[in-house]
């Protein structure tokens, strides 16, 4: 079956990276989509490839940080659409220094508002049409919303937000229809890091982050798309499969259930794929968490002074 098929769907942060991939990834299955970002060109080029393959498009530049732009993007996709399905909460930005390097303190600030108030602002705005088509919230949080990440301390910070925000709403909204998913990826190769901030508040303009080991956009994306359209019951009957190397594997509970999409190059133990010492403590609240992970990067930016666990910071050796 397919699920999107005439769906009116939203997403932020759609000119590049995982946004980009994922309104492709759906596009085939004839959408209608509602691509935003700030980037007018990006956008026009996305929506000619996603209406040769079948989808139906509408492009609204957006700067998520300003709620009353996210109130027209939600009202122009309803008025235009009829509707809104599923709100995908993807705009989101990173930066990449040591906590004691920090120059420009505005990098916590900066990173809140774009990576949080972006998320609250489109949510706010659109749950009221998505409580009438009993529709899907999606959050992309980050694996380092669960953890600590070194060198990320404020991103790290601004995502560990979204992940309380979208687990609080998940519980508030037992009962009314919505969904609400939580996507976790691990290091994913996109242009967020090309933009990430340093230690002065200006983009590196380098991608620190290459590498085969990374996931790509477009294999998140896929991932992605599966578990938003599961829409997991937390009725459902409990089920789980682990499958070792680099396969994916999927826990999910009886009641409040926790599905989890994991990437590990060693056998997997513990939640989903995640390994057990590391992620024990994160909780198993509502529908749907999904952490899609590929392995961590072989080395950080900085080699010389990263902390000595570093090389444990996402569960596996580097």
């Amino acid at each position: 079956m397919v699920a999107f098929t005439g769906h009116s769907i939203i997403i932020t942060g759609a000119s590049e990276g995982i946004g980009r991939a994922l309104a492709r990834a759906l596009a085939p299955q004839r959408p209608r989509l509602t691509l935003a970002a700030r980037d007018r060109a990006r956008l026009a080029s996305l929506a000619i490839e996603c209406r040769d393959i079948g989808a139906e498009v509408r492009v609204q530049p957006t700067d998520v940080t300003d709620s009353a732009a996210c109130r027209a993007l939600v009202e122009d996709t309803a008025a235009e659409f009829g509707a809104i399905d599923v709100l995908v909460n993807n705009a989101g930005g990173t930066m990449w220094t040591r906590f004691d390097r920090i120059e420009d303190v505005s990098i916590f600030e900066t990173l809140m508002r774009l990576n949080y108030l972006g998320s609250v602002y489109p949510t706010l705005h659109a749950l009221p049409h998505l409580k009438r088509s009993r529709g899907r919230i999606v959050a992309v949080s980050s694996i380092a919303g669960l953890v600590g990440v070194p060198e990320r301390t404020a991103y790290a910070a601004s995502k560990h937000a979204v992940t309380g925000l979208f687990d609080s709403l998940r519980i508030e909204l037992a009962g009314n229809g919505v969904s609400v998913t939580l996507i976790h990826p691990d290091f994913v190769v996109s242009e967020i890091h090309r933009r990430a901030l340093g230690p002065d508040g200006r983009p590196l303009g380098d991608n620190p982050m290459t590498g085969s080991r990374i996931m790509t956009a477009e294999r998140c994306a896929e991932l992605m798309v599966g578990a938003i359209a599961r829409r997991v019951d937390a009725s459902g009957a409990g089920c789980a499969w682990w499958l070792h190397g680099r396969s994916i594997g999927w826990r999910q509970t009886r009641s409040a259930t926790d599905t989890s999409l994991g990437f590990s190059r060693r056998p997997t133990r513990g939640r989903g794929g995640i390994p057990a010492a590391k992620y024990a403590s994160v909780p198993a609240v509502g529908p749907s968490r999904t952490t899609l992970s590929q392995g961590p990067p072989r080395r950080f930016r900085d080699t010389t002074d990263r902390p000595a666990n570093a090389d444990r910071v996402c569960g596996a050796p580097i």
